[in-house]
């Protein structure tokens, strides 16, 4: 058995923010990686962006910026929000990249070598959204019947792999490793696809500018599906100097997608490799959507769940459980804030979080805060023993939801075992009842420290948590010895008890965010319907003003003090809030846009005699400029 585990997420794209289809994948992703390395593999854990195609070209078009700038700022909220996530990735893969550039020249050299790459001409229907080619039988009236979405009649010179040579080998594939796709459904519908006969792929375009350089010919843009996938071994430094970590890990232990990129993860992808002369990955697994009402969420009818008030409310501990427990893995499941609420107080705040806190409290009031003698009386250490046993059996299975089952069950256990055992009343029976007590919140502890690392894997930061609670976060942490039994050793004394997850008033909280969800509407709504005269506009006096001096205002993070020539001899003093985004060097000398007719006010103490102009993308300043030709008190029009 190979020591060594490589999984990897789909590479997101970067035309839109993300959402929880990516939240979700991330995080089982990092749970598989998390579990692995407890059984003491060696992980390999990759994420990454897709950058390139006609998506991106014309969001950042729409934008009216470059396409490497609509990356960069959406590149930066995946790195934030897997931060704020606990998402443990060994690397994160952008193909605007050098490294991934090379993977995808060399890729494109060995399948040249092969032969299975000509020129010719391409006409057919394109669907632009999902970046694929489509089958004339497939569109009805513009429209690709099985997506729904709007496709392009294209005519252009293209170069094409001989996809249609591969049918055989790739039905060989899928029958002699039945496990290769996952579930059993993704892999039966794969192959009745192919079966169905499979035509060459474009693999180039010439109407778009925005991706790989196809090699030896400029004026083609290697298509992006090609470019895409070729990311899981560029990432690892194929095509490169350096390509030991491509020799470690090479094939890819875990492809996890979403169920509606799984023809060209198990259909292209593969053809690509064996034309290559590469090993093929071990197993793709195509996981289900979250749903909302039963609707597929799409940003094109508006029902995309960001749930960013669940993670700064709850933390990111609760949406990682709430996502692994209620989905049953490869099959949809609806995402609702009441199921979220009903799973945290019943799953987080009672079965765990008030095991822990009730078992702590009493061994701090009746034991002094310190572990007993390891024993193993009563229904706890076998309860523990299976429940491990299930755990690995479900995570190997890729059944994390099940898993979680078989960690809860012990919870369950623990609970109605001091329950029947009531140590507050053993604890008035003197020397008779102290032995029973001991036994008796042992067993609750140490059920409780190896529940901690069944849970590490979906929840690491509560996990931690309780392990410190337990006087535990210095033992050893694997699947191996230390889920054995009595590895809490006597004498260890308990850390600080805090809740771990109290309870939510899960009424008061729904009313809350209605309330907020109002008042946001109201808003849109006001200022949507919030028009103006020119004469309403004539009233605001804008000027082109120099920037003369800046520096930050003491003891504020976000405030800056300007000095602005506006035409009128002496500088003007403005205050604004553009520190954390501009130094105080890169201000002086700019042109900007000044309201010059704002009533003063005072920021910090400090005054302000008008307003200057900036765009905020995603709540950060963008600073209007003016031509350096336009002298300071132009009026701005």
């Amino acid at each position: 058995m190979s020591d060594t585990f490589y999984i990897t997420t789909p590479i997101y794209y970067v035309n839109d923010m993300p959402h929880i289809g990516h939240i979700y994948t991330t995080v089982m992703a990092d749970a598989f990686a998390r579990y692995q390395r407890l059984k003491g593999k060696k992980v390999h854990f990759l994420t990454g962006t897709d950058e390139h195609g006609q998506k991106i070209e014309k969001a950042a078009a729409a934008q009216g910026i470059q396409p490497i700038e609509l990356a960069d700022r959406v590149v930066a909220r995946y790195h934030d929000l897997w931060k704020l996530l606990d998402i443990s990735n060994d690397d994160f893969i952008r193909t605007s990249e050098d490294r991934h550039k090379k993977g995808v020249a060399e890729i494109i050299a060995r399948i040249t070598r092969a032969g299975d790459i000509y020129k010719g001409e391409y006409e057919g229907w394109y669907d632009a959204r999902d970046e694929a080619f489509v089958p004339d039988s497939q569109v009805k009236d513009g429209v690709d019947v099985e997506s729904g979405n709007k496709v392009e009649r294209l005519s252009e010179e293209s170069y094409f792999f001989r996809l249609s040579a591969f049918q055989d080998r790739l039905l060989e594939w899928y029958r002699s490793n039945p496990e290769c796709i996952q579930p059993k459904s993704r892999h039966n519908e794969v192959m009745r696809f192919v079966e169905g006969g499979l035509n060459d792929l474009s693999i180039s375009r010439t109407s778009l500018k925005w991706g790989v350089a196809y090699p030896g010919d400029e004026d083609h843009v290697v298509y992006v599906w090609l470019d895409a996938l070729t990311n899981y071994i560029s990432a690892l430094g194929f095509g490169n100097d350096d390509d030991a970590s491509y020799n470690e890990f090479w094939p890819a232990s875990l492809h996890l997608v979403g169920k509606d990129i799984l023809r060209f993860h198990c259909v292209y992808w593969p053809a690509f490799l064996m034309s290559a002369g590469l090993p093929l990955p071990k197993q793709v697994f195509g996981h289900g959507w979250w749903l909302q009402d039963d609707a597929k969420m799409s940003k094109s009818i508006g029902n995309e769940v960001r749930p960013d008030h669940l993670i700064h409310r709850f933390g990111a501990d609760a949406l990682r459980y709430f996502v692994s427990r209620e989905m049953s893995f490869g099959q949809d499941a609806n995402f609702s804030d009441e199921a979220f609420l009903e799973r945290f107080n019943a799953d987080l705040a009672n079965s765990l979080g008030n095991t822990a806190s009730r078992t702590t409290a009493m061994t701090t009031r009746y034991l002094d805060a310190t572990v007993p003698t390891p024993t193993s009386d009563g229904p706890v250490p076998d309860a523990a023993s299976t429940a491990v046993e299930k755990y690995i059996r479900h995570m190997d299975a890729l059944e994390p939801n099940r898993a979680l089952e078989a960690a809860w069950r012990l919870l369950s256990t623990i609970n109605v075992f001091l329950q029947d055992k009531q140590p507050w009343n053993l604890a008035k029976n003197g020397e008779e009842g102290r032995k029973e007590l001991e036994s008796v919140l042992y067993s609750a502890l140490e059920g409780l420290r190896i529940t901690s690392i069944l849970t590490e894997p979906f929840m690491p930061g509560i996990a931690a948590a309780l392990r410190k609670q337990l006087g535990a976060d210095e033992l050893p942490l694997d699947l191996g010895r230390a889920t054995e039994w009595g590895g809490l050793p006597a004498g260890t004394k308990l850390g600080d008890a805090k809740p771990l997850l109290p309870r939510v008033d899960i009424k008061a909280y729904l009313k809350e965010i209605e309330v907020e969800n109002e008042k946001r509407a109201a808003a849109a709504a006001m200022a949507e319907e919030n028009l103006i005269t020119i004469d309403d506009f004539a009233k605001v006096k804008l000027k082109v003003g120099l920037i003369k001096e800046a520096e930050r205002v003491p003891k504020s993070k976000k405030l800056m003090k300007i000095m602005v020539d506006v035409g009128e001899g002496e500088p003007r003093q403005l205050v604004a809030g553009i520190a954390e985004r501009y130094a105080p060097e890169e201000l002086v000398g700019r042109r900007i846009v000044v309201v010059a007719n704002l009533q003063p006010a005072k920021l910090m103490g400090v005054e302000s005699r008008g307003m200057l102009l900036a765009a905020s993308i995603d709540g950060a300043p963008y600073l209007l400029s003016a031509d350096d030709e336009v002298p300071p008190g132009t009026g701005v029009r």
